[in-house]
């Protein structure tokens, strides 16, 4: 697409060892930018930086290769055939650059001629390109007899997230009788070749020596002690079983974040792409240094660089500085990058973050100026501009608060982000730091801009901690009738009654006399009161001789009418069946999806999560399960009336006890 200065494409990858970027790619008079699709990486190149451009056509569309005065090259495919015409006059008039056309081979030999210019290393079959290798990416050049150079590539070095194969090695067979790189008894064409390579792959000195080295360094993320070396285009961390080497191109931001009421601070580096190990990638590396530490050291770099390429931006010595400091400031220099320090945010403890857990695992969450850090693991950046909603998310059941919420932050993506097991006092402080950013807060099932019902309670004082499934059978056990007579409740409570029972007691022992069961609970205390005074006009020496006197009474003779009910009756396993309350129903309906969507909650844990459901449904969405306890209520009071009409047929004689 044209602009009025320049040209602006949309689907423009960037091309390299670390897989194909895709990307929008700007030319203008003053140079040209790459943006990576969705956000990340950027590369910006100025119209005095460049030096070549060449056209080249490669299968299914057209690759632009841009030089630069510091050695890199950058390739840029999927142009058309009509772009190569346009954006050729387009340089030629606005950077006085002609850019000249390659020809790829596709002959499949492999002999022929290798060409190093700066860090890129093109190996040609005739007078066209074979492939070509960034130089940079090497970590190791040597000689294997005397006639072959093999390169070895860094095994975890950056690649993006897309590419599964990476290249490793690579070995040049040099013939003595090469004429490009002659030899002599001294030096041998393969070794000529190979301090070429060395020469290029450490930007001007196979021994060029780190400016700095931070020694037993301890990395959270990719975890481990590294010793880590910073040279003057590249990062290098050397650990017992892994190296690393990041270029400062790949370096996209420098965080410097406190840890709350800790000793330590944490130094991340945003990557762009990401360094891999194994299979694994890791965008973030989060390093952990001592907060008091301080240290002293000197980079090895000549005043005149320091004014010349490193002017206010590097110091020549750090001296008592604290070793953080010390390190970031150098690594922002060295790379440019941009620093992210801590928000204004407080936490009730006065800390930078609170304390969460994300996918199992506890960390510390940072609220920043322009996003959230979660650290150290899973390290998770997320910026305001991505984010769609977030919810505050109580945890309570049965109108209990707990102690602790959730926050779930919901991206425009449609990714969510669930921090859990944060504390409730730090509510207040979230909630006035997110809404300062406008960001849009929103309660579960509600689109309106409020926290509702979840304000309330998180914003309560109330401390006491109540059992929600106690409460639930209390709320039961005052809704609903029992068939079940309280026989331990009248023999082991000691009630000295009042003189108007004797009368009851009559009338109640004459109505028992033949073992009819009562279903209604005014009929079985009343049927009670004749043994709470025959305890009670006994000897009150103790319970000993209560439970003598109980043991008595079940041994008397059937004379004895009412002393008959102290022996505990078992339930009719005819009588019907109570009703059920409408959250058991629901209990029923949803506590299999939970258990197969969180397969790691206990039987407690799971109840809580329906507790906690609900407790935030509306009366609509009540209605199914009230309609079905209202049905149920209504089957168990025609089965009670019908249970209790036979009971009446069957007469005393045919009761059971």
């Amino acid at each position: 697409m044209t602009v009025t200065d320049g040209h602006h494409f949309n689907n423009i990858s960037l091309g390299g060892r670390g897989g194909f970027n895709p990307g929008q790619l700007k030319l203008d008079s003053g140079g040209l930018a790459w943006n990576k699709q969705g956000g990340g990486k950027t590369i910006k190149v100025d119209k005095a930086d460049i030096t070549s451009v060449a056209w080249m056509k490669i299968p299914k569309s057209y690759q632009l290769s841009v030089g630069t005065k510091e050695g890199l090259f950058y390739r840029f495919f999927g142009f058309h055939q009509q772009d190569v015409s346009n954006l050729t006059n387009f340089i030629q008039r606005s950077m006085g650059i002609s850019p000249e056309e390659k020809q790829l081979s596709i002959s499949g030999y492999n002999w022929g001629g290798v060409e190093i210019d700066g860090t890129r290393l093109c190996f040609n079959v005739g007078e066209k390109e074979a492939f070509e290798v960034s130089l940079a990416d090497v970590s190791q050049a040597q000689m294997q007899g005397k006639t072959d150079v093999v390169l070895q590539f860094h095994v975890d070095d950056t690649t993006a997230a897309n590419e599964k194969d990476s290249l490793m090695d690579l070995s040049f067979h040099v013939p003595t009788s090469n004429i490009q790189f002659i030899g002599d008894e001294h030096c041998t064409s393969a070794q000529n070749l190979c301090q070429k390579i060395l020469h290029g792959t450490y930007g001007g000195s196979p021994t060029e020596e780190a400016l700095v080295t931070f020694d037993g360094i301890a990395i959270l993320t990719p975890r481990g002690r590294y010793n880590v070396a910073l040279h003057q285009s590249f990062l290098r961390l050397h650990g017992q079983s892994n190296d690393f080497k990041i270029q400062y191109s790949s370096i996209l931001h420098l965080f410097i974040l406190p840890k709350s009421q800790n000793p330590h601070t944490f130094v991340v580096i945003t990557l762009d792409p990401p360094i891999r190990k194994g299979q694994t990638l890791y965008p973030h590396i989060v390093v952990q240094f001592v907060t008091e530490a301080v240290v002293e050291r000197e980079l090895t770099l000549s005043e005149q660089v320091l004014a010349e390429k490193y002017k206010d931006r590097l110091q020549g010595s750090y001296r008592d500085h604290q070793i953080h400091e010390v390190f970031s400031n150098i690594l922002c220099g060295l790379s440019g990058a941009k620093v992210t320090r801590s928000s204004t945010f407080r936490s009730c403890q006065h800390g930078y973050a609170v304390k969460s857990a994300l996918k199992a695992e506890d960390g510390l969450l940072y609220p920043l100026e322009k996003g959230f850090f979660f650290l150290p693991k899973p390290a998770t950046l997320i910026i305001h501009e991505e984010i769609e909603y977030v919810l505050f998310d109580h945890h309570g059941a049965g109108g209990v608060t707990s102690q602790y919420f959730d926050l779930l932050i919901k991206l425009k993506n449609d990714q969510e982000h669930l921090f859990s097991n944060i504390q409730r006092i730090e509510y207040q402080n979230l909630l006035s730091f997110i809404s300062a950013k406008n960001l849009k807060v929103m309660n579960h099932g509600d689109g309106q801009r409020r926290t509702g019902g979840v304000a309330a309670a998180l914003e309560s004082n109330a401390d006491d901690s109540i059992d929600p499934h106690l409460e639930r059978i209390k709320n039961q056990a005052c809704n609903e009738e029992s068939d079940e007579e309280d026989e331990d409740f009248v023999v082991d409570k000691d009630d000295s009654g009042s003189p108007s029972d004797d009368s009851e007691e009559e009338s109640s022992d004459a109505s028992m006399g033949g073992g009819e069961k009562k279903s209604s609970k005014t009929e079985a205390s009343s049927s009670k009161s004749p043994v709470k005074m025959k305890q009670n006009t006994g000897s009150d020496d103790g319970s000993q001789n209560k439970k003598t006197k109980r043991k008595k009474e079940q041994k008397s003779g059937p004379d004895e009418g009412s002393q008959k009910k102290k022996a505990k009756r078992k339930k009719d396993p005819n009588a019907p069946k109570r009703a059920i309350v409408p959250f058991m129903y629901f209990s029923k309906a949803e506590r299999a999806n939970i258990k197969n969507c969180n397969p790691e909650l206990t039987t407690t844990e799971i109840a809580k999560k329906l507790g906690e459901r609900w407790q935030k449904m509306t009366a609509e969405e009540r209605q199914p399960y009230v309609e079905q306890s209202r049905v149920d209520k209504q089957r168990y009071e025609e089965e009670s009336a019908a249970y209790r009409g036979a009971a009446a047929q069957r007469g005393p004689g045919d009761g059971s006890e």
